[in-house]
């Protein structure tokens, strides 16, 4: 059981902060995911610590939950926001959020997206190939713009993660090659419209062994001072983001300050600005999906836990074969272990969310929570086999607030006609 922090058990009930989840469900009802405030905001204030006074910038990934209490909470906290999408854009705005704490990433942007964001101020652009850079000056010249860009370069590192996740390899879509960066950066910096003033590096996602994002650093950096002999005025380093968080029992978790530091005195002595663009490191944690157990089933020798979540709700363990620890929400006492697969109720052998796991005996009506939730949860559901996506809640001491209403049926067929 990841018991730690912001989750915790009180009186033999699973809590979060000040919050009885049994009261919880009986109130918001199930499945539901529920993040702890306290939580998210510590998490991203380690890398504002890290940091200190150093010339930076922290933007929260939005790809990784873009509720907008979410946001909206870390925006009070200083936060930026690396964005990979329009949609991701106006969510910011909508948060509240300076839009000149926003950094737009990402392989496809389109020119309205483009226009989009420079119309709005936003700090600068991540792009990922010349061609891209070019359309970005085509349109910031046809507005009487200047947007400022950082080339992503790939450094051929494996981050040694899950080969959906893994980006800095020569085989992958994203950027360009390093040896390739100057000669683009010396054409680049002839294009109106445009201002190269960055180098940006993301290797991947879940990063536990931190060495591979040390080394992308060192070669990052290198590049900079290349270019800059160049006379090419590179201010800011973008370093991505990318650190893991444990999702099993017994994980090693990363020294998310340690290693900041780290990337921040490679930093330090060219004068860069520097920054981040944490998600999952913030925000897994955070979070739980809060289901009920509909029934348990029994098919020879196999036993499954049927609860009212499914991969539409969380797809990660049916995409990434990801691990979630399970626990019940009513603290287990002398209760005996069974060997169980725990799967929802859509029509998929795919609809899992463990399997072959020791869990306590469970029956209908028990809740669990899935842990380690909070990221690349409610952002990649859907609506499968037409079931209403989940409610999100944002725990803050005693106080719950509803910050995304449960689908009804009728959202189901908002915006189809019959004929």
């Amino acid at each position: 059981m990841l018991i730690d922090g912001e989750f915790f058990y009180s009186n033999g009930v699973l809590a979060c902060e000040r919050v009885d989840l049994r009261q919880v469900a009986e109130e918001y009802g199930t499945p539901s995911y529920v993040y702890s405030k306290a939580a998210l905001t510590s998490r991203f204030r380690r890398y504002q610590q890290a940091l200190g006074a150093s010339q930076h910038r922290v933007c929260f990934a939005v790809k990784a939950n873009s509720n907008l209490a979410v946001l909206a909470a870390l925006a009070k906290e200083g936060a930026g926001f690396d964005i990979v999408s329009g949609g991701e854009l106006y969510r910011v705005l909508a948060a509240g959020a300076d839009a000149h704490s926003v950094v737009f990433s990402g392989v496809g942007k389109t020119e309205e997206e483009i226009r989009y964001a420079i119309e709005s101020g936003i700090h600068s652009f991540n792009c990922e190939s010349e061609a891209e850079v070019s359309q970005i000056s085509a349109v910031a010249s046809s507005l009487g713009k200047v947007a400022s860009v950082a080339l992503r370069v790939n450094p051929d590192v494996d981050a040694v993660t899950h080969p959906y996740i893994s980006t800095g390899l020569r085989e992958h879509k994203f950027g360009v090659a390093m040896e390739d960066a100057p000669a683009i950066y010396r054409r680049i910096a002839a294009l109106p419209g445009i201002k190269p003033e960055g180098v940006s590096c993301h290797i991947g996602s879940q990063l536990l062994d931190t060495a591979p994002l040390l080394e992308a650093a060192r070669k990052t950096v290198a590049l900079v001072g290349r270019l800059r002999a160049e006379g090419i005025g590179i201010s800011h380093l973008d370093l991505g983001g990318g650190i893991g968080v444990p999702y099993r029992q017994g994980d090693t978790s990363v020294d998310v300050m340690g290693v900041v530091r780290q990337l921040r005195e490679l930093a330090e002595p060219l004068g860069l600005a520097l920054m981040l663009e944490p998600g999952r490191s913030v925000v897994a944690e955070a979070g739980i999906l809060l289901c009920r157990v509909t029934l348990t089933k029994h098919n020879g020798r196999k036993t499954f836990v049927v609860v009212d979540a499914g991969m539409n709700d969380l797809i990660r363990p049916a995409l990434y074969q990801a691990h979630h620890e399970i626990i019940p929400v009513l603290c287990p006492s002398g209760t005996r272990e069974l060997e169980v697969d725990v799967v929802g109720p859509v029509c998929e052998t795919g609809d899992f969310f463990a399997r072959g796991r020791s869990m306590p005996e469970l029956k209908a009506g028990d809740l669990v929570a899935i842990q380690t939730a909070g990221a690349y949860g409610f952002v990649l559901s859907s609506n499968y086999n037409s079931r209403p996506r989940a409610c999100e809640l944002l725990v803050d001491g005693m106080r719950v607030l509803v910050a995304r209403q449960r689908e009804t049926y009728a959202d189901l067929v908002r915006g189809e006609v019959t004929g």
